[in-house]
């Protein structure tokens, strides 16, 4: 029993032993610094700047150009483990090819692992199978083709649809002559789904046909644009509710209004996606304090051109629309304030009012223009023009109402004095009483 352990250690030492050597083996020999060359077979070149040939009126022939390379690489046994060759990246510039043929170009070897290219030693190009790769270019042949879209789909019921627009009617497509020639036409196809409610626009990929239908292999076919756009239009026809848009003042609110607007509603067909969420159609603006101040109990009438959204149509065929609209509650009144103060009073001036009282008309609901007082309304006089200024004006004034909802109607102004702030008013001039007759001195006697 013993003697099968001892025999079972022996070999787990030896294996040991072993790994232990083969490490040391292998450390010593990749870290020695020796070089060892390593083969790749059928190493893709990448050709860059084809674009600047199509601008040039050429194309490059996958037919009779190099599109591999074969390399033997030298480096370290290190570096040469440490490369796979989906890492090395083999590229060949076109930017000077001016002319159609088979011609010869340099060639660069470089590596996408960092550790490779930024040390121009690592990694050395021993050998390759040809010096400067062959390409052969030939000049393009185009033909301006048209572009036709295919529908799949159905629009939903009550709604209806234009023509497929497309962004490109037709493009240009170039190559070679044996493989433009056969193209016939370019086709997109739109799918708009089942009962498609909305405009429909999408990018689409172009796909080639000869005089059959048949699809063509696109792949040595350059065309133009590679997407064409096609947008569907898909249209309803909805009801709009005809609205005012009211601008309210104190006194003036659309809550204490009555109005109508004839006619209510109009007939509209346009773009589904634009009238998705449309119900109403604003024929514009109306100012209430247009509507005047006083109790009428007639209707005013405004009339207003309808104005159709972009791209709609007036179904009902009604241009005109008409707001008639009167106050449901409405009064005036005069009243009389003595409740007037400055703003900006001039530094070391004496201002006198000499409209000891402001009569305001106002306006509002009967209710508001009842209660209101001179205690509630305000007289408001900024001297801030005048500070420099002595004697007597006609200054603007402000007016204000601190109670209820109620308007003012009219612009008013007050006469004020401004004297220097130690002035006095100048005393009344006094008027010297008549002399005493004076005694004559002449004596009567008897």
């Amino acid at each position: 029993m013993e003697n099968e352990k001892a025999g079972r250690r022996k070999v787990v030492y030896l294996l040991l032993a072993v790994l232990v050597a083969c490490g040391i083996w292998l450390y010593v020999d990749l870290s020695s610094g020796q070089t060892v060359t390593q083969e790749y077979l059928d190493i893709p070149i990448e050709y860059l700047y084809e674009s600047t040939l199509t601008d040039r009126g050429l194309m490059l022939v996958e037919d009779g150009t190099d599109l591999t390379i074969d390399l033997t690489l030298k480096g370290t046994r290190w570096n040469i483990c440490s490369l796979d060759r989906s890492q090395i990246w083999v590229t060949a510039s076109l930017l000077d090819v001016t002319s159609a043929g088979k011609q010869r170009v340099n060639y660069n070897v470089s590596y996408t692992n960092p550790k490779f290219n930024n040390n121009a030693n690592a990694i050395q190009k021993e050998r390759a199978s040809f010096g400067m790769a062959t390409v052969n270019i030939s000049e393009l042949y185009s033909r301006t083709i048209d572009v036709s879209c295919e529908l799949v789909g159905n629009v939903a019921e009550s709604y209806s649809a234009g023509q497929v627009e497309l962004s490109h009617p037709e493009v240009e497509v170039r190559g070679l002559q044996e493989d433009i020639e056969p193209i016939s036409y370019a086709k997109v196809t739109l799918d708009i789904g089942n009962s498609a409610v909305e405009t429909v626009s999408r990018d689409l990929e172009l796909q080639f046909y000869d005089q059959n239908g048949q699809l063509l292999d696109k792949a040595d076919i350059h065309s133009s644009v590679e997407n064409v756009k096609a947008t569907l239009s898909v249209f309803v026809t909805k009801e709009l509710r005809l609205v005012v848009n009211f601008t309210d003042a104190p006194g003036c609110r659309a809550r204490n209004t009555e109005y109508f607007i004839e006619p209510q509603t109009i007939a509209v067909s346009g773009d589904a996606t634009m009238l998705k969420n449309v119900e109403t159609l604003e024929l514009g603006k109306y100012d209430l304090r247009e509507l005047g101040t006083t109790a009428s109990e007639n209707y005013t009438t405004t009339n207003y051109m309808i104005i159709l959204p972009d791209g709609c149509t007036n179904v009902s065929g009604v241009t005109r629309a008409a707001l008639r609209i009167r106050f449901k509650d409405m009064t005036s009144a005069t009243v009389s304030t003595e409740n007037i103060s400055w703003l900006n009073l001039p530094e070391g001036k004496r201002v006198e009012a000499l409209t000891g009282s402001l009569a305001v008309k106002v306006f509002g609901t009967e209710a508001d223009v009842s209660a209101l007082t001179g205690e509630d309304i305000a007289v408001t006089v900024d001297l801030d023009d005048y500070s420099a200024a002595s004697g007597t004006y006609t200054v603007p004034a402000e007016v204000t109402v601190n109670k209820g909802d109620v308007g003012i109607s009219g612009l008013y102004q007050i006469q004020v004095t401004i004297r220097e702030g130690g002035e006095e008013p100048p005393p009344e001039e006094a008027t010297d009483p008549p002399p005493e007759d004076e005694p004559t001195g002449e004596e009567t006697g008897g």
